[in-house]
């Protein structure tokens, strides 16, 4: 049978997509999926079941990352990934990570439905707490599987109820025997929506990824002096927030010397004690700079610093500043990049090249196996969002381009 005669089915995945967009749906139209929720383990005993009644054997590792795999014929070859995260963000969309799990399962129905054998076994794989929404650092599991964190280290992640990564994987029951990393892939395709709006502007369909910009993430907490507001004269009083307030203006800055890449976010603040007659004492936030050049990232980071230096001690306040988690930049397997070429060209689709802007699995798989990851347009470039959106087109495109490269793998590795 040709490669390009296996056709997925688009409704059927469109179907699977809106199926499991309820659980977790939000009134907004989005998913709340934390990672090792209910709800997550909700969607994982869905998935699992799915990729059972197609003949695939699942298996699950230490830090709960799933693995189903469907065999070939040289059961000698490590198998061919597809995968991305089930897990989202707490206001967080229909297919962010989604699409890239599902997209597989259409790809792996198709395959079965056909009877089509690859040479190598072809697998699809749920990385555990992509998103870093609730356990940070981001990619987390797929971090341990490539040797970047131990298992102890995700384990004893808290979230901000103190509640640990290794409690709530053993309670949600997918805590599994297998050592991460032990799994060897032949390579990993990861489907994903772009998460920015350059397909959509440029009229392409697939965006054929050539990596993924560096990320550093940091954790400040400016302590000044909880008092009355009534009380308490303005030149005598010690304001975490103002000096936070001050601090993110300047973070914001620090990207804008940096342009066309750079990028810098405070996103989460937690103000002390947070009451409307008290003077704030404490302030927590965290840095999220992105770039892809590791020599920008580091001037990033000694500019932080001196701002932090010289905005807060004039303002008789404390800080402590900590770096969290750095990720460098990342460049994919030029033959799998060719396998997306070759796959796009099959369906038809125009192509364009791209550096991924958000972080991925893939980043961190990509140091143990050959990976690359396959874009398409999302409405306005949003995510992390529930008005994140795409089309029943636009994935299904994707699923197709995604089953044309893993079969062009195939064929090349046989």
């Amino acid at each position: 049978m040709a490669v390009q005669n296996l056709q997925i089915d688009p409704q059927r995945l469109w179907d699977t997509l809106m199926l499991t967009a309820q659980i977790g749906a939000t009134p907004k139209g989005g998913i709340c999926r934390l990672t090792l929720t209910d709800l997550d383990r909700q969607v994982r005993d869905w998935f699992k079941a799915q990729c059972e009644a197609l003949g695939c054997t699942v298996s699950i590792d230490e830090v709960g990352n799933m693995f189903a795999c469907r065999p070939g014929k040289n059961e000698g070859l490590p198998p061919i990934a597809m995968g991305s995260h089930l897990d989202t963000q707490p206001t967080g969309g229909k297919f962010d990570g989604t699409l890239g799990v599902l997209g597989a399962l259409e790809a792996m129905r198709t395959l079965h439905e056909t009877g089509y054998q690859t040479n190598a076994p072809v697998e699809i794989v749920n990385w555990t707490n992509e998103e870093g929404a609730r356990f940070a650092p981001a990619m987390l599991a797929s971090g341990v599987f490539a040797g970047v964190f131990t298992p102890d280290y995700a384990y004893a992640r808290a979230d901000r109820d103190g509640k640990t990564f290794g409690e709530e994987l053993q309670r949600i029951g997918y805590k599994g025997g297998q050592k991460a990393g032990a799994h060897k892939f032949s390579a990993m395709f990861e489907l994903h929506i772009e998460q920015g709006p350059i397909l959509e502007a440029e009229g392409r369909m697939i965006g054929v990824v050539q990596g993924v910009q560096g990320m550093r993430w940091y954790e400040v907490t400016v302590t000044g002096e909880a008092a009355h507001t009534g009380a308490t004269p303005m030149r005598l009083r010690k304001n975490a927030l103002i000096g936070a307030a001050r601090m993110i203006e300047r973070i914001d800055a620090i990207a804008r010397q940096h342009p066309p890449n750079a990028v810098g976010t405070v996103g989460l603040i937690e103000n002390k004690p947070n009451s409307r007659n008290v003077i704030p004492g404490e302030v927590f936030f965290t840095i999220d700079f992105r770039h892809p050049d590791e020599n920008v990232l580091d001037a990033m980071e000694a500019k932080l610093r001196s701002a932090l230096a010289e905005l807060l001690p004039p303002l008789q306040l404390g800080y402590n500043e900590t770096r969290i988690w750095q990720s460098p930049p990342v460049k994919f397997a030029a033959d799998l990049i060719e396998c997306v070429r070759v796959g796009a060209a099959k369906a038809g689709f125009a192509t364009r090249d791209m550096i991924s802007g958000a972080g991925h699995d893939a980043v961190y798989v990509s140091r143990v196996a050959p990976t690359t990851m396959i874009f398409v347009p999302c409405a306005g470039g949003i995510s992390h969002n529930e008005a994140e959106s795409t089309s029943l087109g636009e994935c299904a495109a994707g699923a197709q381009v995604l089953l044309n490269a893993v079969l062009e793998f195939d064929r090349r590795l046989g």
